[in-house]
């Protein structure tokens, strides 16, 4: 007999989900988590196995007969939008910020589905996201739903996703790879009060010559080139090997005093970088989703994985710091250099 389900009963499937997770169940059969001798005693007192399942079955976020057919991320836009709107509500990020992308990953059928080779599930569903790159807390994300129905490939893609991905944001330093960093993106966010560190792509037409040159280059050397705002190093970790870093951070040659000898902006780069791939790595260990067929069920599970990841950097911060929040104004305080600047020359290289 089917009855309505409760705001209990909802919260009950959640827990339920959740402390899978916590268990590390996400390859364990569900019928094993339920089994009276192999299973776990608050799985069976929660609710039982049949009505697990049908709620899995049946559970939508939207109403089939009213959505917007053009929108392919309609089935779970709603609820979607309003949960990335708490989660900036929860928890100001430090003063550095990792802007990546995620996989979801998902074989079944869905009309934006992406094939990434360089991730580990290869196949799924495409997120931007901005994250805290101390702790992995998702500041924002959003769902990559593919092009757009004219089929033509959106220009300066990088650009627009940082952007959108740091409204609201001023005085942090943005990192990024080498997809989002260009010039253009560097003055964009200084004009909002940030500034940028990432790896550059080598056929950036705004690069000077000399930085691309790795002939008789030495190992372990660095070249660097500046603007009145921008700093860009080509670092050479072996011979006839480089790689272009472009930062509105830093504003010297500044070198390590190690073996390797890298640049300061190569450190600082590596050491934020990795904001976006920590997160992955969390929600993949206690990912309370289960096998499923339907795209916005695998979107579900992910937002309750970032939820529970936000939650105990949430409660974590808050203790460290005696119910303080953590406000990222270390920036704010530096005067804003002048942004009109439209020029890509450069001065002198400087080679260490």
């Amino acid at each position: 007999m089917w009855k309505d389900m409760d705001e209990e009963c909802l919260d009950a499937y959640i827990g339920v989900l959740l402390l899978a997770g916590v268990y590390r169940s996400c390859n364990e059969a569900t019928d094993s988590l339920w089994d009276a001798s192999t299973g776990r005693n608050i799985f069976r007192a929660t609710m039982s196995l049949q009505t697990f399942r049908m709620i899995s079955r049946i559970l939508r976020f939207d109403n089939r007969d009213t959505r917007a057919r053009s929108d392919k991320l309609a089935p779970i836009r709603d609820v979607w939008e309003k949960w990335v709107q708490l989660l900036p509500l929860m928890f100001n990020p430090g003063p550095e910020v990792t802007v990546d992308e995620r996989l979801l990953p998902f074989r079944g059928k869905c009309p934006f589905r992406q094939y990434i080779p360089s991730k580990p599930g290869k196949y799924g569903i495409k997120i931007w996201a901005a994250c805290d790159a101390k702790n992995s807390y998702a500041w924002n994300l959003q769902i990559y739903t593919g092009k757009a129905a004219s089929g033509i490939p959106e220009k300066n893609q990088g650009k627009r996703v940082v952007l959108d991905m740091t409204t609201g944001l001023q005085g942090h330093n943005i990192t990024c790879d080498n997809f989002f960093t260009s010039f253009e993106l560097g003055q964009e966010l200084l004009r909002r009060k940030l500034t940028m560190v990432g790896t550059v792509k080598k056929n950036k037409p705004e690069l000077p010559a000399e930085i691309l040159q790795v002939k008789d280059r030495a190992p372990l050397s660095s070249k660097f080139a500046f603007t009145d705002t921008t700093t860009v190093v080509s670092y050479c970790p072996k011979k006839r090997r480089n790689v272009i870093l472009m930062s509105t951070l830093h504003k010297d040659a500044a070198v390590s005093s190690g073996s390797d000898k890298k640049p300061q902006i190569i450190l600082d780069y590596n050491k934020n970088k990795g904001g976006v791939d920590n997160l992955d790595k969390l929600t993949a260990t206690y990912t309370c989703q289960r096998m499923t067929r339907r795209w916005p069920m695998v979107v579900f599970y992910n937002m309750l994985d970032v939820s529970a990841s936000a939650e105990l950097t949430y409660h974590s911060v808050h203790i460290i710091s005696n119910t303080k929040s953590i406000f990222a104004g270390d920036l704010l305080s530096q005067p804003c250099l002048n942004t009109n600047q439209t020029s890509h020359s450069w001065n002198p290289i400087q080679a260490t």
